[in-house]
């Protein structure tokens, strides 16, 4: 018999991005997945007759596509450590995380039903010294495609390349991997069946990475002119992390001194930030909302990515949808469908009319059981 308590949530069942046939009134939750057909009295869940009723605005739980459960500024933490991001994270709405890279192992996270569900891309693989120190698999190009292969079997799915970083002898951002190295690594991993991502600040790598089959961009801050149809035309996705890019000035004011042709890249690439998601975003390149918590960010921000999404022109139902539908289906992963796991978040007021409303969740459904 079945723990899980019966809910009943009425009110507005946002199912989709439309305005009106992606609406329900209500929904069931019988042993902790979604109905839209109303049980029978005496066969519900534990054979309670009354369910208990919850009301508001209903999305599909959040997700936040770039995501650090297990780290922080130092690199890899403790369990503890890792259970408070990943309460915070879901008490702001966040059920699904895209964990992009951890050194920490947190498959135990797995068997935890009131922790979020994590699609891990492994650790990070870097180019020796060009990345975070503790973070990441320090290589060299030769063993790329091994790494590759070793992460995308320890992932679910994914791998996560950084694609550029500062090169110290030159004083600013730049690719971290010959092409050939990188047309090997994302044929190895798609031979291993997962996609791959890469962190990318920087103009000078992405012509390399789309056209060696790369899957996703991180931040993409680096997108231009004559990268966006390129990214357009293969279908290659970005996570912006425009709360991640909010922090570039400081960034640069604290490197400035060694490195001032780095801060003044930085600088340069804050200030055009926003015109670069909007021209991604009318290219037709697919676009998921992402904060990159865990690094030197907190974890809970979903709520402010989706309005930076909105503040750099996409529409409000394109922006909910890249933290919510839309990003479900990119990762595999159900939304409000009859049969699926119930993980939902009901808001007091409607998120698209004002996506605000997403910063206090009025209560949050995990597996079927109110965890806040």
């Amino acid at each position: 018999m079945s723990s899980r308590p019966l809910l009943h949530v009425r009110g507005h069942i946002l199912t989709g991005p439309g305005r009106d046939d992606d609406v329900h009134d209500e929904l069931w939750i019988v042993d902790g997945r979604i109905s839209f057909t109303r049980p029978i009295a005496g066969g519900n869940s534990g054979g309670v007759n009354e369910p208990t009723v919850l009301t508001g605005w209903v999305l599909p739980g959040l997700v936040d596509a770039h995501c650090h459960v297990g780290l922080d500024a130092g690199g890899a933490v403790d369990r503890p450590t890792s259970e408070r991001q990943a309460l915070t994270d879901r008490d702001a709405g966040t059920l699904l995380i895209r964990d992009a890279g951890s050194p920490a192992d947190t498959r135990w996270i797995d068997d935890r039903e009131d922790l979020p569900r994590i699609v891990r891309a492994g650790r990070h693989i870097a180019r020796t010294r060009r990345y975070i120190r503790n973070f990441a698999h320090e290589i060299e190009p030769g063993d790329l495609a091994a790494y590759v292969r070793r992460e995308a079997r320890r992932g679910d799915g994914w791998v996560k390349l950084v694609g550029d970083w500062i090169d110290r002898a030159e004083g600013d951002l730049a690719p971290c991997w010959p092409r050939w190295a990188v047309e090997e690594a994302i044929a190895a991993a798609h031979a291993e069946g997962a996609r791959v991502t890469a962190h990318c600040f920087a103009e000078d790598s992405l012509r390399d990475l789309v056209e060696a089959g790369i899957d996703c961009v991180e931040h993409a801050t680096g997108l231009t002119e004559e990268t966006i149809p390129l990214f357009a035309e293969r279908g290659v996705a970005i996570v912006p992390t425009l709360v991640n890019i909010g922090t570039f000035p400081r960034l640069a004011a604290g490197g400035e001194a060694k490195y001032p042709r780095w801060a003044e890249h930085m600088r340069r690439l804050h200030a055009r930030r926003y015109d670069t998601v909007r021209a991604a975003r009318d290219a037709g390149i697919p676009i998921f909302a992402g904060t990159d918590a865990g690094g030197s960010l907190a974890h809970g921000l979903i709520a402010d990515e989706v309005a930076e999404l909105v503040r750099a022109g996409l529409p409000v139902g394109e922006a909910l949808s890249a933290a919510s539908w839309g990003a479900r289906r990119w990762l595999g992963r159900p939304g409000l469908t009859e049969g699926a796991p119930a993980d939902l978040v009901i808001y007091p007021e409607d998120p698209r009319a004002d996506v605000r409303v997403l910063a206090a969740p009025r209560h949050v459904v995990l597996r079927g059981r109110v965890v806040r």
